[in-house]
């Protein structure tokens, strides 16, 4: 079945290559934005530039770009660092698997390859977090190769130039394609960068600027009248809804307990308020008590709701039910988790936290357990 389809896609007719390469690099000459990891050729700083920039908008990496480079300057610092240093500073940007991801690649590099960014597709491919994209986006903002890329603005922007009639995630091979046969290989480290800012200020999802756009005279979408209709999209289902209980555990010495989660999964290596999910007739109180009976082996008495928490993360969603909780018999224990710590408020700071406990943290600020 995709095979067929692909014999169906439309490709760019060769003639059309130069005018398209030739329009885009005037437009982009023009209508580029002035970026901060633009101003470098170093490939450190634009391969961080290019792990923060997935799936997450320039406007909101800018700031961490920018105190991610005062703080882990080269990669000798990073790979060096502690890693609950690196996802304190990453905390708040979400994905936080780019952030262990970046800090194992420099300790990778700085012991393998000397502690110099590798220039060959190959090596860029091995190291943790880097996909076809994201090495593209290095190989050619930093050493100016032929390499090209495909993050979700140049499949829009491919998927109208060609009018493709399926959605994109069935097309990736045809996309990569026409990728690689757009690209100026005289101009790969502009180009791609131009592709990028296309898809970003005027080819955008659902308004997009076809008046302004550089290539509104190539774009098969656009003179079908289809520049609204295309990308297809793929039909969604719901996401799922997760109940979690939460305990804000107090000792009597004013401190509340604090647990590490293990490595490998969502939010590895994060600190948070331990609980877990609501069993099917359960109560919250319930469903903490038996959560940290089970996570960390201790008694605790439920007390009075602290907070709410309403979170969505990529694939589902989940609401966290806050009580403040007493410890009444044991010494915590591991068993779900990488560590268990007493902490307290003045402390915690120092911990880096998902965004949904942050909102349990500034709570606490504002209220004492009853």
């Amino acid at each position: 079945m995709g095979a067929k389809i692909d014999l169906r896609m439309k490709s760019v007719p060769p003639s059309v290559v130069q005018p398209l390469r030739t329009s885009l690099k005037i437009w982009y000459d023009q209508w580029g934005r002035d970026l901060p990891w633009r101003q470098t050729l170093d490939p450190y700083a634009i391969w961080i530039s290019e792990i923060m920039l997935q799936q997450t908008q320039v406007k909101t990496v800018i700031p961490y770009y920018q105190r991610w480079l005062k703080r882990f300057p080269t990669l000798e610092v990073l790979a060096a660092a502690d890693q609950q240093q690196v996802l304190k500073l990453w905390q708040g940007l979400g994905y936080y698997a780019r952030a262990r991801n970046l800090h194992r690649a420099a300790q990778i590099i700085v012991t393998e390859w000397g502690g110099r960014f590798p220039d060959t597709l190959d090596a860029v491919l091995q190291l943790p977090g880097v996909g076809k994209t994201t090495a593209g986006g290095i190989l050619s903002a930093a050493f100016d190769q032929p390499v090209p890329i495909l993050d979700g603005n140049v499949k829009r922007v491919l998927a109208r130039l060609t009018a493709l009639s399926v959605p994109p995630k069935r097309a990736l091979l045809h996309l990569w394609l026409v990728s690689e046969q757009v690209l100026d290989p005289e101009y790969p480290r502009g180009f791609n960068q131009a592709l990028m800012d296309l898809g970003a200020t005027i080819c955008l999802p659902k308004q997009p600027s076809c008046d302004r756009c550089p290539w509104s005279e190539f774009c098969q979408a656009y003179l079908l009248n289809l520049q609204t209709k295309l990308p297809m999209s793929e039909p969604r289902s719901p996401l799922p809804h997760k109940q979690i209980g939460v305990a804000v555990i107090w000792n009597d010495q004013g401190q509340v307990l604090i647990d590490r989660r293990p490595q490998k999964g969502l939010l590895g290596g994060l600190w948070e308020f331990p609980g877990g999910k609501v069993e099917a007739g359960e109560t919250i109180p319930d469903c903490i008590a038996r959560e940290i009976k089970e996570e960390l082996g201790i008694e605790i008495e439920v007390g009075d709701h602290l907070i709410t928490v309403d979170h969505a993360y990529t694939h589902f969603k989940v609401t966290l039910t806050v009580h403040h909780c007493r410890h009444l018999v044991g010494e915590p224990q591991p068993i779900a988790c990488d560590e268990v710590r007493w902490v307290t408020l003045d402390d915690i700071e120092m911990y880096p936290f998902p965004s949904a406990n942050q909102q349990i943290i500034d709570a606490l600020r504002h209220q004492t357990p009853q």
